[in-house]
């Protein structure tokens, strides 16, 4: 018999409903769909009946408290078995003297799931209200005091439980305010932030070469933030102070030769000036010593004079000239300079710690990446997990379609790679078609179920070559980095797990 589809049973099952005239409730419905589909129709957990039932029982002993508390314990966990023996303990202590009497049927010992409220459980709490302390800071005395209390109280081991559920119910009260307030206090550090990251780029003369790191930090200072996400703020205002303040070094010493040259320019202008005027006169003199003379041989000396006055200014002038004509060259050099050095900073910038292409960290962005979770993982003592992707069938794309098309298909993976990844993960194009990312506070095997998530994901998402849907798939490699392990070494053990993945048959993952 031919397995009836999904849309098939619903349909034969609103015929039904209509058929025997029933409502058209989600009771009704879930009834009949299951029975034509062949599934046993199991009630739901009615756990919120079960929490007014367990609300409304009276404590008038401890015994009762203790399974009161374990009746909504397991009703939280939906533990039939747990809600059958707290229920059964409960009736025992309600007789009378508050213990179970010999007729009474014996509680059913609780599931080792169920703890009850021992000095360890007691402990828990306490360290889990220590921790939260950091995030709130210590401005406030009385809110101090009231912590305190409530830690000293939680490792009293004499404390009765009505005063502890007090105290945390003032705690959380107080702790919502100040969480509250925090909140607030990040939210406009966060608008100062990002007017500094605006001024930076106000105040620079030529302020294009630093819109792609204004506009990088602006995205990286946006919610969540995270503290991977403000090292990499604090990276990046790095960067940019330190190629402003080259930037601004070069240019004023560019606009101190440029002033020294238009000095030189000035005076070598006056030398001109004086020397024109003194031309000028000598011509003039030699002027009238020419209409007094009565003999050629009174005007030869003066013709002498003239000619040797007109050949050192000429000289003079072509003297000038060079070096005016120096100077012009000397600035258009300058000139030229900064601009290639303002390309090198657009350059520098875009391309520091990124790739172009895809927009994933390069080589370099990846060693630092690399540098600080290896840090990170051996000072938490967490697992750090490494996968090597290679996208399957790249050159057959590169070859039948176009480098374009294989440009496309790169930027495609890591669009949705970077979609699929946590804020904490980092993503490297580590060459080529191969990328690497790395996985904080991520086992092994939960590193390879990552990279199985994202080949479902890839397999939903084609990529688009024109109109023609194209499926993209990789083979990865993982590989848990092991302690004093170097970065490259696990890359290079993620990198012969691919390896086998590729002979395997592709679209794979395989673990190191």
């Amino acid at each position: 018999m031919t397995e009836k589809k999904p849309f098939e049973i619903a349909r034969e099952t609103l015929r039904q409903l209509t058929a025997k005239k029933l409502l058209p409730t989600p009771g009704n419905y879930q009834s009949i769909y299951n029975e034509i589909a062949g599934i046993p129709l199991i009630q739901p957990f009615p756990e919120e009946p079960l929490r007014q039932i367990a609300q409304s029982l009276p404590t008038k002993n401890p015994g009762q408290e203790k399974q009161k508390g374990l009746l909504e314990y397991a009703i939280g966990q939906r533990n039939w078995q747990g809600v059958q023996s707290a229920l059964v303990g409960y009736a025992g202590f309600a007789l009378p003297g508050g213990t179970p009497s010999e007729s009474a049927p014996e509680p059913v010992a609780p599931i080792a799931s169920v703890p009850a409220f021992t000095a360890e459980f007691m402990e828990q709490i306490a360290r889990m209200v220590e921790y939260s302390l950091p995030a709130l800071g210590n401005d406030d005395a009385r809110f101090q005091e009231q912590v305190d209390k409530l830690l000293q109280t939680l490792r009293d081991p004499a404390a009765d439980v009505i005063g502890i559920k007090t105290l945390l119910a003032n705690f959380s009260h107080r702790l919502s305010f100040a969480a509250e307030d925090q909140a607030e206090i990040k939210n406009t550090l966060l608008k100062l932030l990002h007017l500094i990251i605006e001024n930076i780029g106000e105040l620079s003369v030529d302020d294009s070469w630093l819109k792609g790191q204004t506009d990088a930090l602006m995205e990286a200072a946006s919610p969540p933030l995270t503290l991977r996400r403000l090292d990499d703020v604090e990276r990046r205002l790095k960067d940019v102070i330190f190629k402003q303040t080259e930037a601004k070094g070069r240019a004023m010493e560019a606009q101190e030769e440029l002033r020294s040259m238009l000095a030189i320019f000035v005076e070598r202008l006056s030398q001109m000036t004086e020397s024109s005027s003194s031309f000028h006169g000598k011509m003039e003199e030699s002027v009238a010593l020419i209409e007094q003379a009565k003999s050629i041989e009174e005007i030869a000396p003066v013709l002498k004079e003239v000619i040797g006055a007109t050949r050192a200014m000429a000289n003079e002038s072509l003297t000038v000239r060079d070096e005016l004509q120096a100077m012009r060259e000397k600035t258009q050099a300058t000139e030229a300079e900064l601009v290639k050095l303002h390309r090198e900073l657009d350059r520098v910038s875009a391309q520091a710690r990124h790739d172009t292409l895809t927009g994933a960290l390069n080589r370099q962005g990846l060693d630092e990446a690399l540098h600080r979770e290896v840090s990170g993982m051996q000072r938490r003592d967490s697992a750090l997990c490494v996968a090597l992707l290679d996208i399957d069938n790249f050159k057959k794309i590169n070859d039948e379609r176009g480098h374009a098309a294989g440009d496309a298909a790169l930027t495609h993976l890591a669009t949705v790679a970077r979609e699929c990844m946590r804020p904490q993960d980092s993503l490297a194009r580590y060459g080529g078609e191969e990328f690497v990312i790395l996985l904080p506070d991520t086992p092994l095997d939960k590193g390879v179920e990552a990279m199985t998530r994202l080949q479902r994901e890839l397999t939903r998402r084609f990529f688009l070559d024109g109109n023609e849907k194209i499926l993209i798939t990789f083979s990865a490699g993982v590989a848990q980095f092991e302690p004093d392990e170097a970065g490259l070494e696990a890359i290079q053990r993620a990198d012969r797990a691919m390896y086998l993945a590729k002979r395997a048959g592709k679209n794979r993952v395989m673990a190191a």
